[in-house]
């Protein structure tokens, strides 16, 4: 990826026709490039660390843990996510599930 120099727009290249060499533009001001050796600029990708997803069988597995009370075994102890599912003003959403392993209880505060 180039950029131009004068308003730093991304330059489209324009491939050779009628005798004309590729060149690159600028699309929104007059600047223009020809293109005369090849351009070859490589960058390694960076691949940044996954974060785990809330879904599927294991979908508390790497949860935090808070004191809550299971409603069903009442238990004291719970895994937790929050997450936005109504409208950016209104609070987010708790959701809990039982860490006792025979109950595995999922329930939601509003």
């Amino acid at each position: 990826m180039e950029f131009c120099p004068t308003c730093g727009m991304l330059l489209q290249i324009e491939r050779a026709s009628q005798g004309r060499r590729c060149r690159l533009f600028c699309p929104t001001c007059p600047y223009v490039c020809t293109i005369s050796n090849k351009m070859v600029i490589k960058h390694n990708l960076v691949k940044k660390e996954l974060e785990h997803i809330f879904s599927g069988a294991d979908s508390m597995k790497f949860a935090p843990r808070t004191a809550a009370t299971c409603p069903r075994c009442h238990h004291g102890e719970a895994f937790f996510r929050q997450m936005q599912i109504r409208s950016a003003d209104e609070p987010m959403t708790t959701f809990y599930r039982c860490c006792n392993e025979r109950c595995n209880y999922e329930w939601r505060d509003d």
